[in-house]
């Protein structure tokens, strides 16, 4: 008797975004050392993209913005928390010299009152620093071809504040993202914040910031107590 199962159709690939005509014209403000020189070669390695500029501060990114010495960018890479002040300033600024730029923020601050101060001074996307530098540059195509990126933990915060008790919305801003668990875990090995630094190719003060961030997830103070917390969570395996 002949088979007359039908095999499965495999799933259609997702479309590709088209090449641009001109490469895409990219800015970046970031002061972790480590991170811009990530993103400085990857973008320099995609044949689509030209980084007209790439500073690391507030002042120097103002700067940049209103000088006629310095390109306008199709894409603009921002981060939150820079040393001399709120990368905020920056992205409005971008906006009102040039309507036309897609500003679209890099950070480790994935908090909603963050989220929508971005989105109200001008971001067209908020990326978490979890994101790899070649899926930043993914993530440029798509907001250069007309997309909205952002990181999916970000997106559900957002999805589920409108119909969530505010007990479940607490419960979800406290979950810790991929990053934050990967510091816990090195620490936790008795690694110090240099170390940490090292083995994820960030600065120290990257590191410190997420230590921060995750000791108030976990409501700890300390190395001890962030550790058997995170045992009692299930985030870190317990003693053998």
């Amino acid at each position: 008797m002949p088979n007359t199962s039908i095999a499965p159709t495999p799933a259609a690939p997702l479309p590709a975004v088209p090449m641009p005509a001109a490469p895409i014209r990219v800015a970046v403000v970031e002061d972790d050392a480590a991170c811009r020189a990530s993103l400085v070669s990857a973008l320099n390695d995609a044949e689509d993209m030209h980084l007209v500029w790439a500073v690391a501060t507030r002042s120097d990114a103002l700067e940049a913005v209103r000088s006629k010495d310095f390109k306008s960018p199709d894409v603009l890479l921002v981060d939150l928390g820079l040393p001399d002040g709120s990368g905020l300033d920056v992205i409005a600024a971008a906006r009102a010299r040039w309507p036309n730029v897609a500003s679209m923020v890099s950070t480790i601050f994935g908090d909603e009152a963050n989220v929508l101060r971005a989105i109200e001074a001008g971001a067209l996307g908020y990326l978490l620093k979890d994101v790899p530098a070649q899926g930043v540059v993914d993530e440029v195509r798509h907001l250069h071809a007309g997309g909205s990126p952002i990181s999916p933990m970000v997106a559900r915060k957002l999805l589920v504040q409108r119909h969530t008790p505010v007990d479940a919305v607490a419960e979800l801003d406290s979950v810790l993202s991929s990053r934050e668990t990967e510091v816990l875990r090195l620490v936790s090995r008795g690694h110090t914040l240099d170390e940490v630094a090292q083995s994820l190719g960030v600065s120290r003060h990257t590191v410190r910031s997420f230590v921060r961030r995750l000791y108030a997830k976990l409501q700890v103070k300390t190395r001890a107590e962030a550790v058997h917390e995170g045992v009692r969570q299930g985030l870190l395996d317990g003693p053998a």
